[in-house]
């Protein structure tokens, strides 16, 4: 028998997990830290705070196992955080993450002045706050002395490889998300390099996602009570992972998240990029690539809805008198915090729309379900616009416990809507990662074949096809009406 440990690098929480080789889960831990904001629309962590939730953590996980047994550790992890560190290594200041909003002169800058033409030439992307060239470039104007000082750049969940191995890595996943990588050629940009005034060599060294970067540091692996052989694999980016998790690893292949956001993960071959850009094109976790697009609210639409308007946590009840699918005239704009995936607008916000004298609590709580499924096929739309075929898709996320919504969605997707018999996310992608890294298994399509289960599909009916067809042609209309007048 051999364990392999998945570590899911969490905003609030790190999750991780060891299972067998067969992706049997033997134990699971859970440990939180705190989140920082300093000023309105900053959002910070120390990453010594996650190094030391990570010791405990496997401490903790490994406590009354055969510990010799562990075989490889893997990541998936919050994305586009930037961490710096100095000559020493050490950490000059606290990392500033991906929900971090000080950095819209600096994407205006990047997105108008050196163009977003330019930049979807280097990089197969467009600017955004939540990635970190933005950040860096915010770093260098407002605290120069601590820009100064960087020796290298490095990603939330490959802080803690670092700390594992005395190796500085990312994979092509994960750094994706920084708008410095030359997603299509899979190396550095060395134009963004320089536009961002840094120098390669602060950069880390590039890897698969199931290539191994290093083993445990000797002193650590008898601290921890680890085999100092134990494999640590490069890992993914949080999406990456979650989709590994999901089996979401062949060409056309797609995984809807309904989450706090909400994101569709599209698995291709071959490199693409849509002309504006509306979904990120990044390397996945399998050695090729993906689309995806990112909605900043998904599930929390629900949730704000529920318990912040109705004030109840009924989600089951609040659903119950929803009868009539693809009749409702209230629509309602899923856009609480923005919106990200296609529009790019941090501006716009939510609406309810169409109200009448006889709308009542149920119409309202139905057009939200449906506006997050409308926003959702806004990325569907522009990834079939580049020929991809997308008839199915599994689904997973808090919101994907509600079997009306799973409904919702297969219809206004018009494709089979598949759930999991287990949902780990990207913590058990990781243990995946650690198993093909380790050679447990050939590659991550062989793994992902033989360890992610399904359990129910949800088929569309042609005939509520035909309705939401209609209603998402309406939906359309809503946001280039509204979005002036939130500017």
């Amino acid at each position: 028998m051999s364990y392999y440990i998945g570590i899911d690098l969490g905003t609030s929480a790190v999750k991780m997990l060891m299972t067998d080789e067969n992706g049997e889960i033997i134990k699971s831990v859970s440990k939180e830290y705190p989140l920082y904001f300093p000023h309105e629309g900053w959002s910070e962590q120390k990453p010594e705070d996650w190094w030391s939730a990570v010791k405990e953590g496997l401490k903790e996980l490994t406590d009354g196992s055969d510990k010799s047994l562990a075989k490889g550790i893997s990541f998936g992890g919050q994305m586009h955080g930037l961490v710096i560190l100095d000559e020493n290594d050490n950490v000059i200041r606290p990392a500033i993450l991906w929900n971090d909003g000080r950095t819209q002169s600096e994407v205006d800058y990047l997105n108008n002045e050196i163009g977003k033409h330019k930049l979807s030439e280097y990089t197969a992307n467009i600017a955004f706050a939540g990635f970190t060239a933005p950040k860096i470039l915010w770093l260098k104007k407002n605290e120069p002395e601590n820009f100064k000082r960087i020796k290298k750049i490095m990603l939330p969940k490959d802080y803690i490889a670092y700390m594992l191995t005395g190796v500085h890595s990312t994979d092509y996943s994960d750094a994706s998300g920084m708008l410095l990588l030359d997603v299509k050629n899979k190396k550095w940009s060395q134009e963004m390099l320089d536009i961002c005034g840094v120098d390669e060599s602060v950069m880390p060294k590039l890897f698969e996602s199931y290539e191994v970067t290093g083993t445990l540091k000797s002193e650590l692996a008898e601290e921890l009570g680890l085999n100092g052989d134990t494999k640590v694999i490069a890992g993914a980016g949080d999406n990456a992972a979650a989709a590994i998790g999901t089996g979401t690893v062949k060409h056309g292949q797609c995984n809807i998240s309904l989450g706090t956001s909400g994101t569709v993960f599209i698995s291709q071959d071959t490199f693409s990029v849509d002309d504006n850009n509306a979904l990120h094109s990044f390397a996945h976790a399998n050695g090729k690539y993906h689309l995806m697009g990112c909605m900043l609210s998904a599930a929390s639409c629900n949730k704000w809805w529920l318990e912040e308007i109705l004030k109840t946590n009924d989600y089951i009840g609040s659903q119950k008198d929803i009868k009539e699918l693809g009749e409702n005239n209230v629509f309602f704009l899923p856009y609480l915090m923005g919106e990200r995936s296609p529009h790019n607008d941090p501006n716009v916000r939510g609406a309810f729309i169409g109200m009448s004298m006889d709308t009542t609590q149920s119409d309202m709580t139905q057009a939200v379900l449906e506006g997050v499924a409308f926003g959702l096929r806004d990325s569907v739309e522009v990834a079939r616009s580049l020929g991809m075929e997308i008839t199915r898709s599994t689904i997973c996320g808090g919101g994907a416990k509600s079997p009306l919504w799973r409904n919702i969605v297969a219809n206004v997707m018009n494709m089979e809507i598949v759930t999991l018999k287990k949902e780990e996310g990207p913590a058990m992608g990781g243990a995946i990662l650690a198993m093909v890294g380790c050679g447990e298994y050939s590659d991550v399509y062989e793994a992902a074949e033989k360890l992610v289960k399904y359990d129910r599909v949800y088929s569309p009916d042609p005939e509520l096809v035909g309705k939401y067809e209609i209603k998402y042609k309406e939906f359309n209309h809503l946001y280039p009406t509204v979005k002036d007048l939130f500017n």
